[in-house]
Formats: C-alpha cells, sequence, structure tokens
C-alpha cells in the first residue's frame, strides 16, 4: 500500500480511495483478492545467523588466521606436537566465544509477535472475530478498551477513546482521539489523533476504523525494516585487534624471512634455518591473546551480569566501557513511566505529595510539615473526586505481588494518591454508590459522575481541563467552607495552573456539588483545586548522570514526547542547564539534513517529538563525530535506534520484547544507575584488556629477541619451538588472566573516554614495551651463555643452556606481570603487591609447571629440558628478578622526579 497522509483525508475520502463501505466493510471475495495483493498482515523477518555462522565468526580474526598458519606449518614440519597445541588453544578460543555469543537473532520474531491476535472485523455487513494477520487494507474493523491496534487504521467512529503510543511514539500519557481530519500531511504520529498504530493499545472508549495499512507497511513494519537494514559493526577493540593482526603479520614475515636469509647466506642448513624461522614467528604470535581476551569479556560479563547487566554479546563489554555519548529513550528509561500525582494546589495553597509510582505510600505536606487529609476539607474531597471520577483501578499482581493498575494511568494516578491518604476506592465505591456517568470527551474535556451521598441526597464529582472547569463553577471550597468563587479567587488559580506547567506537570481541576437529587452535572458546581501529575524522573538518574559527566560521558535525551515536557525533565535531571533551550523537535528535526544535524549535534542534548527514523538519524550523526554511541530504550520506536548505535541497552522488565531482542545489553532491574554500573565494568575490562595485551607483547618481544639475536650472533637456538609455545600458551596464560581480573583502578570514572581511533600502544608504552622486552631477553641471553660456558659434566651442553635459558624466560615474564599491573607507577606496599591474589595463584602454578617442565621425564622429552641443581635454580632466580628490579627502580626514580 502506498503511504498517503490517510490522516489528512476526511472518513468519506479514505472509504472511497480503499473502496470500502463504513457501514458494511468489504465483501469475503474482495479480501482474498486484497490479501493475494497485500499478503498477509506479519512483519516479514531477517535471516537468522545459523549457529555455523556464528561458530565461523569466531575464526574471522587476524591473530587467529596467524595461528592457524603456524599450526599448518607445523604439522607440514612434521611437528605435530606443535601442531596440535597451536590447534588446541584455537578452537578452545573458538568454543569459548561460540558458547557465550549463541544466541539467535530474534528482535523480527518479537516484532511479529505484535500481529498474533484475534480483531473484530465488518465483512459483509457483519461483524466476526479473524486472526489479525488475516487483516487487510480497507477492512472495517472495532476496537474497545483493553484492545491492541492491530493494524494501521483511519478512525471512522470513536467514542470517549484513548489510546497509549508510548511504546511506537513516547507519548507518556494516554493520547485522546477523534475522527477530524488535520492539515499537516507532514504531522508527526504523535498529533495524528484520527489515527490508531499497530503495537499500541486502547484505554478507554471505543471505536471503528478503516485499516490503511498491514504488515511491512504499518508504522511498526517501517521499524522492522529499519532493525533488518542496520548491519552489526565491529567494536572499537575489534578494530583494534585487526589492525594489531595487521601488525603481527608483517612483524613475522619480515622477521623470519631476515633469519632465515641470514643464516642461509652463512651457509646454514636450510632445515634449522625454517625451523628456527618457525621459532621467531611462533614467538611474535601472542597464542594466547585470542583466549584470554575471550575470557576477559567473559569474566566482565558475569561481573555486570551481578550488577543486574545482562550481555548479549560478548564484544558490548568492551565497548560501553569505550562510550562517550548515552543517547536515552525518556519514558520508561529516564522517567518511571508510572503518572504520579505530586502536587494539589488548593484554596489555601499547594501541597506536594511525596512517593513515586503505583505503591500507595506517601504523605502530603504543606511547607515540609505533614496533613492529614482527614482534617482538610478542601484535600479530602478532591481526593474522593479523584477516586470516584474515574474508571481506573489499583490493586496488586496475582503474579508478582507488586501493585499495578488498569485503566487510564491519569485516572489511576488519582486513585492511588487516595489510597496514601487511606481512601480505599472499592470501599469508597460501596459508600458512595454510582448512579450515573457522563464520561470524558475530548470535546468538553471533562467529566463527572453522580453518586448517592451518605449524608443523603446525591454528589456529583466533576474532574477536568481547568479552563473547562473554571466557568462552571459559583463557589470554591476552602479549609473554613465554601467562599464565593469570584475573580481574584479564579486568577490565584489559573496563575498557579500556568506555574504547574511551566513545570511540565499535567493538570486538572476538581469540581463538586451536593443536591437532593440528580441535577444537570455542570451547573453550579463549588471549586476543590487543582492537581498536578507527571511521569516522575526514576529516582536515581540525575546522580547518573552526574556520574556520567565526571566520566566525559554526554547524556542526550531523545523522545517522541512535547518539547516543553522534554525539557522540564531534562532541566531536573542535569541533561542540559537551566538557561539552556537547546531542544530540537518535530518538524525542524526531520527536515534538517543529515550534514547539517552532525554540525549540530555537539550543541543539541535534547531531541523532541521524533520517530523512529530520527532516532537512527540522531545516532548516526554522533557516531559521524567519532563517538561511540550506547543507545537506551524500551519500546517499539527505540528498536532500530538500538540497532543502529555502537551499543544498544534495553530495559528487562518494562522494555518491549522488540527492544530486548534487538540490544546488545539488557537492564535486569530497569535503573538508569545500572548503566553507570555497567560503563565502569567495561571501562574495567578495557583497561585489564590493555594491560594483559602489554604484558604478552612484552614477553613475546622479548621471545623474539632472544632467538633473533642469539641466531644472527652466532649461538646454538636459544629456545625450540615447543618450549616458546610451552610459555606462551602454558607459563604466560596464567598471569595474563590475573590481569584479567584486576580491580579497578582509582579514579577510573573519572577519566574521559578513549577515542575510538586511538591505537592499543601510546607511544610510551610501545617505548615500554621495547625497554622490558630487550631487558628480559638481554637477561635471558646472558643466562643462556652461562649455561653454555659452564654446562655440567654429562649434560649436553645445549640442552642445559636451553634449560637455563628457558627457565629464566619463563621467571622473568612472570615477575614482569607484576610490573603490567600498572600503567607507570612502581609497587609501594606490600599490600599493593598481595591485592591481585589471583595473581598469588597464577604465581604458584606457573612455578609449579616449570618445576614439572624440568623434572618429568616425559616433558624433558618433549620440550628438551633437563634437571637442575639447587645452584642452577637460584642461579636462574636470581638473573629472573633483574628485570622487574630495573624496571620497578626506573619506576621509583620517574614518580620521585614527578612528585
Amino acid at each position: 500500500m502506498d503511504q498517503r497522509a490517510w490522516h489528512t483525508m476526511t472518513v468519506e475520502g479514505v472509504a472511497d480511495q480503499l473502496h470500502t463501505n463504513v457501514e458494511n466493510g468489504l465483501r469475503r471475495r474482495e479480501v482474498n483478492k486484497r490479501r493475494q495483493r497485500y499478503g498477509l498482515n506479519k512483519l516479514i523477518g531477517a535471516k537468522k545467523a545459523s549457529a555455523a555462522r556464528i561458530l565461523a565468526d569466531q575464526f574471522k580474526s587476524l591473530v587467529v588466521l596467524l595461528l592457524l598458519i603456524a599450526a599448518v606449518v607445523s604439522f607440514v614440519m612434521n611437528d605435530k606436537i606443535e601442531a596440535i597445541a597451536i590447534a588446541t588453544v584455537i578452537f578452545l578460543n573458538a568454543g569459548i566465544g561460540f558458547v557465550v555469543e549463541l544466541r539467535a537473532n530474534r528482535a523480527m520474531e518479537a516484532l511479529q509477535k505484535l500481529g498474533v491476535q484475534e480483531t473484530v472485523v465488518v465483512r459483509n455487513g457483519r461483524r466476526v472475530e479473524v486472526n489479525a494477520q488475516d487483516l487487510v487494507p480497507g477492512d472495517l474493523v472495532e476496537y474497545e478498551a483493553g484492545d491492541s491496534i492491530t493494524a494501521d487504521c483511519r478512525l471512522v467512529e470513536a467514542a470517549e477513546l484513548r489510546i497509549v503510543e508510548s511504546a511506537l511514539t513516547g507519548e507518556s500519557v494516554p493520547v485522546s482521539k477523534n475522527i477530524d481530519p488535520l492539515e499537516d500531511p507532514e504531522g508527526s504520529l504523535g498529533d495524528r489523533s484520527c489515527m490508531l498504530y499497530k503495537a499500541t493499545s486502547a484505554v478507554t472508549g471505543s471505536a471503528r476504523a478503516i485499516v490503511v495499512a498491514t504488515g511491512m507497511s504499518t508504522e511498526v513494519g517501517k521499524i522492522a525494516e529499519l532493525v533488518s537494514k542496520e548491519k552489526e559493526e565491529e567494536t572499537p577493540l575489534e578494530a583494534r585487534l585487526r589492525r594489531l593482526g595487521r601488525s603481527l603479520i608483517v612483524i613475522c614475515l619480515a622477521v623470519a624471512a631476515v633469519v632465515i636469509v641470514a643464516g642461509m647466506l652463512r651457509g646454514e642448513e636450510k632445515g634449522k634455518m625454517i625451523m628456527t624461522g618457525l621459532a621467531l614467528a611462533i614467538a611474535a604470535v601472542p597464542e594466547g591473546l585470542p583466549a584470554v581476551a575471550t575470557i576477559a569479556l567473559a569474566v566482565g560479563m558475569r561481573r555486570m551480569a551481578r550488577r543486574n547487566a545482562l550481555i548479549r554479546r560478548l564484544p558490548a563489554v568492551e565497548t560501553l566501557g569505550s562510550a562517550s555519548v548515552i543517547c536515552s529513550d525518556k519514558t520508561g528509561t529516564l522517567t518511571e513511566n508510572e503518572m504520579t500525582a505530586v502536587l494539589y494546589y488548593l484554596a489555601d495553597g499547594p501541597l506536594e505529595v511525596t512517593g513515586t509510582g503505583y505503591a500507595p505510600e506517601g504523605e502530603f505536606q504543606k511547607d515540609g510539615a505533614n496533613v492529614d487529609p482527614a482534617q482538610h476539607g478542601p484535600l479530602k474531597r478532591a481526593l474522593l473526586c479523584g477516586a470516584l471520577c474515574s474508571n481506573a483501578s489499583l490493586g496488586r499482581n496475582e503474579d508478582s505481588g507488586e501493585w499495578a493498575i488498569t485503566g487510564d494511568p491519569t485516572e489511576a494516578a488519582l486513585v492511588v494518591a487516595a489510597a496514601k491518604a487511606g481512601l480505599d476506592q472499592e470501599r469508597l465505591r460501596d459508600e458512595y454508590e454510582q448512579i450515573q456517568e457522563h464520561p470524558f470527551s475530548s470535546d468538553t474535556a471533562r467529566m463527572a459522575t453522580a453518586h448517592k451521598d451518605p449524608a443523603g441526597g446525591v454528589t456529583t464529582f466533576v474532574k477536568g481541563a481547568p479552563d473547562r472547569i473554571y466557568g462552571l463553577c459559583s463557589a470554591v471550597l476552602t479549609p473554613d467552607g465554601e467562599r464565593p468563587f469570584d475573580n481574584e479567587q479564579q486568577r490565584t488559580f489559573a496563575a498557579a495552573q500556568e506555574a504547574m506547567s511551566g513545570r511540565a506537570l499535567r493538570v486538572l481541576a476538581f469540581a463538586f456539588k451536593t443536591a437532593a437529587e440528580e441535577t444537570e452535572p455542570y451547573e453550579g458546581l463549588t471549586f476543590v483545586g487543582l492537581v498536578g501529575l507527571l511521569d516522575p524522573p526514576r529516582e536515581e538518574v540525575a546522580s547518573a548522570i552526574e556520574a556520567f559527566k565526571e566520566a566525559g560521558i554526554r547524556t542526550v535525551m531523545i523522545t517522541g514526547d512535547h518539547p516543553a515536557t522534554a525539557q522540564a525533565i531534562g532541566r531536573t535531571l542535569g541533561i542540559i542547564d537551566d538557561d539552556d533551550d537547546a531542544v530540537l523537535a518535530g518538524r525542524e528535526l526531520h527536515d534538517t539534513s543529515p550534514e547539517d544535524l552532525a554540525a549540530r549535534v555537539d550543541a543539541v542534548s535534547i531531541y523532541a517529538r521524533v520517530s523512529p527514523e530520527d532516532k537512527v538519524k540522531i545516532v548516526d550523526a554522533l557516531r559521524s563525530k567519532g563517538n561511540v554511541v550506547a543507545m537506551l530504550g524500551d519500546g517499539v520506536n527505540d528498536a532500530a535506534a538500538l540497532k543502529a548505535a555502537d551499543i544498544g541497552v534495553a530495559m528487562g522488565i518494562e522494555g518491549t520484547d522488540v527492544a530486548k531482542e534487538t540490544s546488545d545489553i539488557v537492564l535486569l532491574d530497569d535503573r538508569f544507575v545500572t548503566v553507570t554500573a555497567a560503563v565502569e565494568e567495561g571501562r574495567v575490562v578495557l583497561t585489564n584488556i590493555k594491560k594483559f595485551i602489554y604484558y604478552l607483547f612484552s614477553c613475546n618481544l622479548s621471545e623474539v629477541l632472544t632467538v633473533f639475536i642469539g641466531t644472527i650472533s652466532g649461538m646454538p637456538l636459544p629456545l625450540l619451538p615447543l618450549q616458546i609455545l610451552w610459555l606462551n600458551l602454558i607459563t604466560d596464560i596464567f598471569p595474563a588472566l590475573s590481569l584479567a581480573v584486576e580491580p579497578a583502578e582509582t579514579g577510573l570514572m573519572k577519566r574521559a573516554p578513549r577515542p575510538v581511533d586511538q591505537p592499543i600502544f601510546s607511544r610510551r608504552i610501545k617505548m615500554a614495551i621495547g625497554g622490558y622486552g630487550l631487558l628480559i631477553a638481554a637477561v635471558t641471553l646472558g643466562a643462556f651463555a652461562w649455561g653454555l660456558r659452564y654446562a655440567p659434566p654429562g649434560k649436553d651442553p645445549e640442552a642445559f643452556a636451553r634449560t637455563i635459558c628457558f627457565m629464566t624466560m619463563a621467571l622473568s615474564q612472570l615477575f614482569h606481570a607484576w610490573t603490567s599491573r600498572k600503567d607507570s607507577a612502581p609497587i609501594r606496599s606490600v599490600r599493593e603487591f598481595l591485592a591481585n591474589r589471583y595473581m598469588l595463584g597464577a604465581a604458584v602454578l606457573t612455578i609449579g609447571l616449570q618445576i614439572l617442565a624440568i623434572t618429568l621425564p616425559a616433558l624433558n622429552k618433549v620440550l628438551g629440558t633437563v634437571r637442575l641443581s639447587v645452584f642452577e635454580s637460584g642461579v636462574v632466580l636470581g638473573l629472573s628478578l633483574v628485570p622487574v628490579a630495573v624496571g620497578q627502580a626506573i619506576r621509583w626514580v620517574f614518580a620521585k622526579r614527578n612528585g
């Protein structure tokens, strides 16, 4: 179906365009034709990633490719043990990643669930109930309170109809609907009062409407199409590791080629030089890096889960730690999505109401002191009016035991306020038997109910828009009784109404009258007062946004709600300053080109009245400026933006299935502050990854230098390929893993986010890697030379020297792990030395494995090692401590120099 401005057409015009009848609907034969033409009223699912595809993705890293090449070369050279060892670590890493990431992309399936419902439709003049998937454009459908809207429709009839559109538009309160056409063809979805949209629901009233769009042609279908178009891109860590892998390939090929060519020019055996080249290649590649990185991310995932952030995609752990902008929907994310009465303005002034949400817990306060509603006539009368002039109700959920509402959220908020004062709605209904209701109408903007008064006569309660109530009243209720409602009184309440609206409160007025019998409801009323309601900000959000500011992370609100409401909430939460009016909304946003928007995004922190397409546009503009963008949302309208962002975060309790299935992270407690905790954990993971990469590369460089310098200087090969594999896959792994679980550093959330294009290693870190690598290599070569010179009688000098070299290298690298825990500061105390108990465990395990490597006959044979005496072991230990001692001394000097 072509996308027409149905909301600008009259009912007759829509019926003519769709060749349908507003009384009898379509004929069955026509329905079948249209179903063949338009298809079923369901969303077309994107192809899900298969388990085989997920497994194949684990082998895409260049580092893993290098390992695969090394394994193949080892196998060709008949070094099967080496080939098996390398293959084992490759498949171990792939297995971990596969198990953690194995999930189906069910975003489209969740969208499809929205359509599996029954709908009342009029066909051939008869009302029948059909599966919503069978609806076609032109069908005449009927909805009542509580029904989900199953297709996009143009209203034909509407009786007191109010629709909850928050999941689609972000509007926090139900929207009144009517059949009148609108003039603006480009009006936002939230302003199209004569339209109904799939994925919304009716809370009051009834409707008859013509279906104008089904399936992928609906507004929800457009979101589904946006979701399917958005492709997952590599994370900052994946990009850095890819660049690192390219560098490693160049290094491996260059070093191996130089050594092989140099050796062959000296007349060395071809086989020996190929083995040496293989040893250098193996030494250059950090075989344990993929596994350690994957395990570090998995550890971060577990930490986040303990803090109520469920990670659905493993690299998301690190990505969130790199976030520089947090984009958030308002309704249900920054706010509670629970309308709450927060202020009553009565004849004697304002009364604040404490407590938020639907739990009937709170106090009424005037000037900071509690007020007893039973002793305050106007307040009690206002609460009675809110509880009785209502079709909403409050109760406990049978499954969860939590307080829950039914009906219009605004009316329910008034019922909750009455319950806070001890006025139970059910008892009140028994006491004040209702005899008549005059329903709310969008034309009159008011509602009235008449009740038998326990004291005799009939009491009529009225509520509605203040401007529609003032003129109906001749008196005002005060704590001392009724007084004339004169112009001065009316101006006082009108000024209070304006002030409340300025705080983004929704304002209603209350009035009543008591007579001997039921009379015209809207005559001779006594004005009671005003009530201000809002969807309150979540309690912890303001402090979380302040924490983000300290961490150099900007918070941006993106909502479908009204600009004034968004701006007021933004000021309250600290997203914008009191004098900051930077809000981009509706048509202006829609008409702004991507290039112009990219130029403005740094100055705009609130976007209001936005469509799902606009949300994607905003996220793309922010990303184009080099930001790592996290998007928070809970509704259908957030799905495409969640997918477009670097990382999507959905609410787990109140969030829609669509939002959760599209996201990378799900907040299990729906608390915005959990994002702060998740960002902190992401930064911990990112910092620790940097630490163990620094550690592994220092170790690998020391191995490369040892083999390279030893070979070109004419020495025998200092380390055999299998010994290097043992170091890289066995003894280096455990210290690296202990670095992966380092606790958070002090001040971690006071630092600016790491730029996305910044390489893993800064110039200073590269120099440190080179320095420590050279230092360890020098000590290891010294140990090798000592072993060649002082080999005991009866022991093969080369095997003895390699064992000394092998052990010195292993212990030097182990002690270097303590240096890697700090960026540049020295270890200053025993407590600091012992802070990471996993490091101590890694040390014990590594030393134990090294002892086995030189004492077990089987390992002696495989690794080419020999036993060492106590004196020889002492030499190894003494030499192994030299690099860490020198490194710490240098750090102490620089620390003292820098104060």
